[in-house]
C-alpha cells in the first residue's frame, strides 16, 4: 500500500509532492513505519528525477506514458538509492502497485523495465562519470549519463538531477566545483534544524538526549540540528510543547534577528505564514502583524504562537499584502518582508522547486518581490528599517533586488546585506539565502 500512495502522490499532479505524505498516508490509514517509506520514496523520485528518468529511458521501450513512468521511478528508486529494501521486495511490491493500479498488462511491462535495468547494474565505483550514480554504491555496464567533458550542465541534470539552466546559472557565479558542491547538498535530505528559543542551547541538548535525540550545535548559537528521522519524537519533547524549542532554519531565523526588534515595538511581516519568524521578533518583546496570502497556511500559527507563549504579541491577517494593510494606523517602526522566491537556498528541503525554476517563474517572482518591499517601505515610519529576504541564491532575488528597491526609493540606504549558501558540513547552514537590512532616512 505504501507504494501505491507513493504513486498516487506522484500523479495527483502537485508541484510540491512531499506536502502531500501526510494528508495521503492518513486517508489511505498507513502505520508510521509505512508513513516513512512513502516519504523515502517521494522524496527520492523528487531529488533524483534526472537520473531516474535517465534510468527508464535507457532500458523502456518506446515512451511510457505518465502512469507507467512513475512507477518505474519509484520501483528504480528502490533499487538504487534505498539500500535497506531487498531486490525481490522492490521489484514485486512495485509490480503489484502497477497491477493493481493501471492493469496487468502495465504491471508485466513495469516488472520487465525493472529487471531490464537491473541487469546493468554492478557493485562500486567504476571511475567513469557516464556509468557511476552519484552518492550510490552502484554503477551501470553502459554509459547512461551524457559526457561531462562535452555537455556539463546535461550531465548535471542527468547525474546530479538539477536542472541543466539552473547549473549554468551557479556555474557563472561560483565556478564548475562550486555549482557541484550546491547540487551535491541538493541532494541530501537536510536535518531538522531547531531553534533554543531561551539560549539554553546545552540544557536542550540534555532534554533531547534523554527522550533519546542526539544532536548536534549548529553554526548559530542558538540552533540544534538532529537526524529527520526523530522528528516525531521531537514534536512530543517536552522542550518542543513547551515552546523552549521550534523548527526553524539559521537563515530564517537571521534574517527575523537582522531587523533588530525591540520591546513595544510595531512591527510587520510580510509572508508570515508558517509564523516561524513573527514568533522570533514577538519573543524579543515587539507585536507584530502577521500577513499572508494564504489563509490554510496562516491557520497553523495560533498553536504554535501559543506554544511558544506570544499569541498575545502576534495578530494574524490574510492579506497579498499589496494593498493598504491600516491606511489611518500608526506607522510600523520596522518590517520584514520575506518574500516569496525559487527556493534555489533550500532545494535540499523542498526538492520539487528545482523542477519549477525557469525564467518566467523567476520574472514573475522578482516583480512580486519588488511591489511588497514597496507596498512594506510604505507602511514604515519616516526613521524605520526594512529586512528583505529571500531563500533564494538568484542574484535577482537577492542584491539586485534590494539594489533596484533603493533605485525606487530614494529615501532608503542598505545599512547591511549577506549571502548565505547552504552547506552539507556537520555545522551547517543547511538552508541558503538572502537578506538585507534597510533603513529610512528620517
Amino acid at each position: 500500500m505504501a507504494r501505491l500512495t507513493a504513486w498516487r502522490i506522484l500523479r495527483s499532479g502537485s508541484t510540491a509532492p512531499l506536502r502531500l505524505v501526510d494528508a495521503y498516508c492518513a486517508r489511505a490509514g498507513l502505520d508510521d513505519r509505512d508513513r516513512g517509506l512513502v516519504r523515502q520514496l517521494v522524496g527520492t523520485d523528487v531529488r533524483r528525477r534526472g537520473t531516474l528518468r535517465a534510468l527508464v529511458k535507457m532500458e523502456a521501450r518506446g515512451k511510457p506514458s505518465a502512469d507507467v513512468a512513475a512507477h518505474l521511478r519509484l520501483g528504480l528508486a528502490q533499487l538504487f538509492f534505498l539500500d535497506r529494501i531487498p531486490v525481490h521486495a522492490a521489484v514485486s511490491e512495485t509490480v503489484r502497485a502497477a497491477t493493481n493500479s493501471i492493469g496487468l498488462g502495465r504491471g508485466r511491462y513495469v516488472n520487465a523495465v525493472l529487471r531490464s535495468v537491473l541487469r546493468t547494474r554492478r557493485s562500486g565505483s567504476s571511475g567513469d562519470p557516464q556509468r557511476d550514480l552519484v552518492n550510490a554504491p552502484w554503477h551501470l555496464d553502459k554509459p547512461l549519463f551524457r559526457n561531462p567533458d562535452e555537455h556539463p550542465a546535461l550531465w548535471a541534470e542527468d547525474a546530479l538531477s538539477l536542472p541543466s539552466a539552473l547549473f549554468k546559472r551557479w556555474t557563472r557565479r561560483h565556478g564548475h566545483d562550486g555549482a557541484t558542491a550546491l547540487a551535491l547538498q541538493a541532494l541530501r535530505e537536510p536535518a531538522l534544524s531547531l531553534v533554543c528559543t531561551g539560549g539554553n542551547r546545552e540544557a536542550m541538548a540534555l532534554a533531547l538526549d534523554e527522550v533519546g535525540v542526539p544532536s548536534r550545535p549548529g553554526r548559530h548559537e542558538r540552533i540544534l540540528l538532529v537526524e529527520h528521522g526523530a522528528t516525531g519524537a521531537v514534536l512530543a519533547s517536552a522542550a518542543f510543547t513547551s515552546g523552549a524549542l521550534t523548527i526553524q532554519g539559521e537563515t530564517a531565523l537571521r534574517a527575523a534577528e537582522l531587523l533588530g526588534a525591540k520591546p513595544g515595538e510595531r512591527l510587520l511581516d510580510l509572508g508570515a505564514a508558517p509564523g516561524g519568524k513573527s514568533a522570533a521578533l514577538a519573543l524579543t518583546g515587539a507585536t507584530v502583524l502577521a500577513v499572508d496570502k494564504n489563509p490554510r497556511r496562516l491557520a497553523f500559527m495560533p498553536a504554535a504562537l501559543e506554544r511558544m507563549g506570544v499569541s498575545d504579541r502576534v495578530q494574524a491577517l490574510a492579506s497579498d499584502g499589496l494593498t493598504a494593510l491600516a491606511p489611518n494606523a500608526t506607522p510600523f517602526d520596522g518590517a520584514l518582508v520575506d518574500a516569496p522566491c525559487t527556493n534555489t537556498g533550500v532545494l535540499a528541503a523542498r526538492p520539487g522547486a528545482r523542477w519549477r525554476f525557469g525564467p518566467t517563474n523567476l520574472a514573475q517572482l522578482v516583480t512580486l518581490q519588488a511591489e511588497l518591499l514597496d507596498q512594506a517601505a510604505r507602511q514604515v515610519s519616516k526613521s524605520g528599517r526594512l529586512v528583505f529576504s529571500t531563500c533564494s541564491l538568484e542574484p535577482e532575488e537577492g542584491p539586485q533586488g534590494a539594489r533596484a528597491f533603493l533605485t525606487r526609493n530614494p529615501g532608503w540606504t542598505l545599512a547591511e546585506e549577506h549571502l548565505d549558501l547552504p552547506s552539507a558540513d556537520q555545522e551547517g547552514p543547511l538552508d541558503g539565502g538572502y537578506r538585507a537590512l534597510l533603513r529610512r532616512e528620517g
